[in-house]
């Protein structure tokens, strides 16, 4: 269906909004590369571009046009809303928002009550941000609202409206590069800013050529821009972009606005009690949301590396990319030194949702575990997230290598093949995603392995065909102090689970070679168990060398000390590292298991 008059458009009703806004949302995400690239503020992470898509791509999947214009306003807003990103992409979702607030049961409205309502949303994304900055984003959709409501009794065309706009908003844009020194150093206007410019010149391209059939056909940018060298980097002070959306808030945002401003700074605090979005950038998510968590439903958590997005951009040490996911046990300095991407798993007390290691902590799970009356669920990483990963990571690396938990425990590796498989394509470089079979600690020495191969200057194909051989040579052997969690994650059936409870067995649990949980062994007590994971070790050590191993504990430091000794004595080597196992793990294994993995030459 084509829009085929060439009228004026005195009144729009929601379908002509809904088109007019896939038009603008094209346009944003043909350009989402080129806006990465300009990037320099608050932080020069290279991700506004992603961001603002990955924001309004979610009107573009889901949302269906309906006849009234206040109907669809309010559909674009709240969708906006829940999917945003970035300072950008929340910026723009509550202007969206504020629109739609602003808006009168109108099915159709008229250039003076869009006008309107326009013109006072402006004061809903200045409210949202606890530092508005001058020069961004929020000056360039200010500087074009004025002028529509400036004109609302000169000009009676939409289309006519539109297109006069453009001086007017390119004008502010220029602007912005004198407005913020950051931006006058690295020669480029806001990126955010000039993501709302690109969404009018959408709308104005749709008006002009009137192609309704092109709006469908929405795809990412291929086209990859050089580095621009003026954008000079800068030391990342806050490690995460955080957000979150916090459902039926019992605090209002004016109790709110203080608590994250102990966490951190580039705060915005958008939509209402009944949903309301946060993002701030801080060094503590999990502290921050362990604060949070009695405010409200915590119904979405996002917490972006900044440090990690700033490497990618600036300070690439490879040329081949390496993703994970948050079951994989390495530590932090591990993660950072070999620049590796880790996207977490989900965690979920009740409606509460976590990110695992990010923004709930081993310590946070585990005292979580013991006050709250739902036990925890974990659930996979999904497609999305990864489709934004490695569209970033290809813009900027020659390949990207994944490496992930077993297919049979998770759903995890199968999205990330997808997401693989769709930006492989489109950005025409290879993605491979390797199934370790495997998990935790097992999974971290495949990946360390991996990370070292590729320091050591091996092909794309080379490190893929290690890590495949690798993976057949990692165990992992974990004592359950308790069967109790296994039952109660569904791991163990609730019939064994009681007889085994009747006589007092402790499991060994490990994972077979097609990626499958097995109980391996039983003992008595957790000291027999452990015991008995030695003698399955010294075997193991006795028909081949070791490579190395890693120790894990959930909250047993006194478990982990006793293996770290008696495997020292085995391999003559000290432990990569004795890590607290992530909390997706902890919601299977409870508080108190201790494990060994290991990997074999």
């Amino acid at each position: 269906m084509a829009i085929e008059t060439l009228e004026p458009l005195v009144e729009m009703d929601g379908r002509r909004l809904y088109y007019t806004f896939i038009a603008g949302a094209r346009k944003v995400i043909e350009h989402q590369v080129e806006l990465n690239k300009i990037n320099v503020f608050p932080v020069n992470d290279g991700d506004t571009g992603t961001n603002l898509a990955s924001t309004i791509r979610a009107v573009v999947d889901s949302l269906h046009p309906n006849k009234s214009y206040k109907i669809t306003a309010d559909m674009i807003a709240e969708t906006t809303l829940v999917n945003a990103r970035g300072n950008s992409g929340i910026i723009f979702a509550q202007f969206l928002y504020g629109m739609s607030s602003e808006t009168g049961n109108f099915k159709t409205i008229t250039i003076k009550q869009f006008a309107e309502s326009i013109k006072n949303s402006v004061r809903y994304i200045y409210e949202a941000v606890s530092n508005p900055v001058e020069g961004t984003m929020l000056t360039v959709i200010k500087d074009w609202a004025n002028y529509v409501y400036d004109n609302r009794n000169i000009i009676t065309d939409f289309n006519q409206l539109f297109i006069s706009s453009v001086d007017v908003l390119n004008k502010s844009l220029v602007a912005t590069k004198s407005k913020l020194a950051v931006l006058t150093k690295a020669n480029v206007v806001d990126a955010g800013a000039r993501g709302f410019v690109f969404f009018v010149e959408g709308i104005i391209d749709f008006i002009t050529n009137r192609n309704l059939k092109d709006l469908i056909q929405v795809k990412a940018e291929t086209a990859l821009f050089e580095k621009i060298e003026e954008s000079i980097p800068e030391k990342v002070e806050f490690r995460y972009c955080t957000e979150a959306l916090i459902k039926n808030s019992s605090i209002s945002k004016e109790t709110i606005l203080p608590i994250l401003g102990k966490y951190g700074n580039s705060i915005v605090v958008a939509g209402s009690d009944k949903m309301r979005r946060i993002h701030l950038h801080t060094n503590n998510p999990a502290g921050l949301f362990c604060e949070l968590r009695n405010t409200g439903t915590l119904a979405f958590q996002k917490a972006d590396d900044m440090v990690r997005q700033s490497d990618v951009v600036y300070n690439r040490k490879w040329k081949i990319a390496l993703v994970t996911d948050s079951t994989c046990d390495l530590d932090q300095e591990t993660i950072d030194k070999y620049q590796i991407n880790m996207l977490p798993l989900n965690v979920n007390f009740g409606e509460d949702n976590y990110l695992d290691k990010i923004t709930i902590q081993p310590e946070q799970f585990y005292t979580l575990l013991k006050e709250n009356k739902d036990y925890p669920k974990s659930s996979q990483v999904n497609e999305k997230s990864f489709i934004n990963i490695y569209s970033h990571l290809a813009t900027h690396y020659d390949s990207i290598i994944a490496i992930h938990l077993s297919h049979k425990l998770s759903g995890t590796y199968n999205s990330s093949r997808k997401a693989a498989s769709a930006i492989s394509k489109e950005f025409n470089k290879p993605i491979s995603v390797i199934d370790s079979r495997n998990i935790s600690g097992a999974l971290g020495l495949v990946l360390l392995r991996a990370a070292e191969a590729i320091e050591a200057g091996y092909s794309h194909d080379q490190v893929v065909n290690m890590a495949e051989k690798w993976t057949k040579g990692a165990r992992i052997f974990v004592s359950v102090r308790t069967i109790k969690y296994l039952v109660r994650s569904g791991r163990v059936s609730m019939v064994r689970g009681l007889l085994a409870r009747i006589l007092n067995v402790n499991p060994v649990v490990s994972i077979d070679g097609s990626g499958k949980a097995i109980l391996l062994d039983k003992t008595f007590s957790q000291k027999a168990n452990m015991v008995r994971v030695m003698k399955h070790v010294t075997k193991i050590n006795d028909g081949g060398k070791i490579w190395n191993y890693i120790v894990l504990h959930a909250n047993n430091t006194d478990a982990a000390k006793w293996y770290s000794t008696r495997m020292e004595i085995l391999t003559k080597k000290k432990p990569v590292f004795v890590v607290n196992i992530s909390p997706v793990l902890g919601t299977h294994a409870g508080t108190g298991a201790a494990a060994v993995a290991l990997l074999c030459d």
